[in-house]
């Protein structure tokens, strides 16, 4: 899977292409989207978004659902590629991992907004709020998605210190669900990489 910086079309496999490079590296896909998640408190996890986590997505889609014409491939690309970041931010889907039935129902109802109160804290400096869904609203009155997608976008100081190799922090203070973590360094490291 080369990297492009940009995901067209002519940059993505062949579905016969695809499946036979998909044998012998899944398991390094498995590892880098590892790497880039960050469980948040007990039921929010993180995953960190990136070119390759992207790309990989639309891969799979076309391979699953079978899609080789060309208004299907772009259709798969206008869905996911604005979640790669793109130099200035941090993009993620957040999941609500509640495996309980029941309890996932009355959390979801508890938890509204909890999207718009999730943040990054670059050491020493104030917090950035993500900005949630930009795509479409995931929660009504009764209750939120166990989904979101969200971005966090960093003014120039901040993305310098990150690469410097300031702490970051991630954390919740929505009423019901108060948290924080820091991002281990690892996984700060390959996030490094995502700002210019």
């Amino acid at each position: 899977m080369q990297l492009t910086g940009h995901i067209t079309p002519d940059s993505l496999m062949s579905l016969e292409a695809y499946t036979k490079w998909r044998k012998d590296h899944k398991p390094e896909i498995v590892a880098h989207r590892k790497l880039r998640s960050v469980l948040l408190g007990e039921y929010i996890n993180l995953q960190f978004e990136s070119e390759t986590t992207i790309r990989y997505q639309i891969q799979e889609m076309l391979r699953i659902e079978k899609v080789f014409e060309e208004e299907g491939i772009q259709q798969e690309i206008d869905a996911y590629a604005p979640l790669v970041p793109d130099g200035s931010n941090w993009k993620g889907t957040m999941m609500l991992e509640y495996t309980d039935v029941n309890e996932r129902k009355r959390e979801l109802a508890r938890l509204i907004g909890v999207e718009d109160r999730l943040f990054v804290e670059v050491e020493g400096m104030t917090r950035v709020y993500a900005i949630a869904d930009e795509d479409m609203d995931r929660e009504n009155e009764e209750k939120t998605s166990a989904v979101h997608f969200v971005r966090f976008e960093f003014t120039p100081p901040m993305r310098a210190a990150i690469q410097a190799g300031a702490a970051v922090k991630l954390g919740c203070d929505h009423t019901h669900y108060p948290a924080h973590v820091q991002i281990p360094p690892e996984t700060l490291a390959s996030l490094a990489g995502d700002l210019s």
